[in-house]
């Protein structure tokens, strides 16, 4: 059963305006598919048109969550394909891509900063901060109307927090690292099981499962066992047991180690 709250929530997140657009045909092209996309219950992250080796439409979309799956893109194309048809945006043959954000996603919404403080991203600027246009470091979160990261490319005598103000974002990616791997992998196996539970291929988990699926880490370190270590051979009993083999004709084969 729905949780009424998560459709509230979700309604929210699809209402979002982006903070990112494009101009151009590529505005026209979004002009057709925002409606379609929210009516499905996706969100517009790009729409890229590209001229290589005939003209290609990019678009990328996504779950409010941030999820999206093959099935996803699926269905978007072919709900989409036959409204784009008849209001033509573009004056010539082309091709329809629907995709993924991807893991080293463009950020375009404030929540998208929001959900991915603590990783790597690189910026931007439309308008140049304190005369520079590219950054690049760890996300910080989202004070007010800006976003604060912590610069990796700074030198010893500069500050490496810096406020950049979000309308004068031009672009922004997350930059892939491990860790965004793990949490990607993560969100993207919670998705496919919440559709399995949605359609009863699969049965929802007891309440106790439910937490302890919130509660589970991305990734555990893994720690060998400390091997044990071998006896010391300068004891009294290890002497003792060595004088008795010599005595013997009984050669020690660690003798001299």
């Amino acid at each position: 059963m729905t949780d009424p709250t998560d459709v509230a929530v979700d309604a929210e997140l699809l209402a979002e305006p982006r903070l990112v657009v494009e101009p151009g045909v590529a505005a026209r092209v979004s002009a057709v598919a925002t409606p379609v996309l929210q009516g499905m219950g996706y969100r517009l992250v790009r729409i890229k048109v590209s001229g290589d080796a005939g003209c290609t439409v990019q678009i990328m979309a996504e779950r409010p969550d941030g999820t999206m799956l093959i099935e996803d893109c699926e269905a978007i194309s072919k709900a989409l394909s036959p409204v784009m048809d008849i209001a033509d945006p573009i004056q010539r043959a082309y091709r329809l891509e629907i995709s993924s954000p991807g893991i080293d996603r463009p950020l375009v919404r404030r929540t998208d900063f929001e959900r991915y403080a603590g990783h790597l991203v690189k910026i931007e600027m439309a308008v140049a901060h304190e005369g520079r246009k590219r950054f690049r470091g760890k996300l910080n979160g989202v004070e007010g109307d800006g976003i604060r990261i912590i610069r990796d490319d700074v030198r010893a005598d500069q500050d490496p927090d810096v406020l950049l103000t979000m309308e004068d974002i031009a672009s922004a990616n997350l930059v892939l690292t491990d860790e965004l791997i793990a949490e990607s992998m993560r969100r993207g196996k919670s998705a496919a099981r919440e559709i399995r539970e949605d359609l009863g291929i699969e049965p929802p988990p007891p309440e106790h499962a439910k937490k302890a699926r919130a509660e589970l880490p991305i990734s555990k370190s893994f720690k060998p066992k400390p091997k044990p270590k071998a006896a010391p051979k300068n004891t009294k009993e290890h002497r003792l047991a060595a004088e008795k083999k010599k005595r013997a004709g009984i050669s020690d084969p660690h003798e001299g180690d």
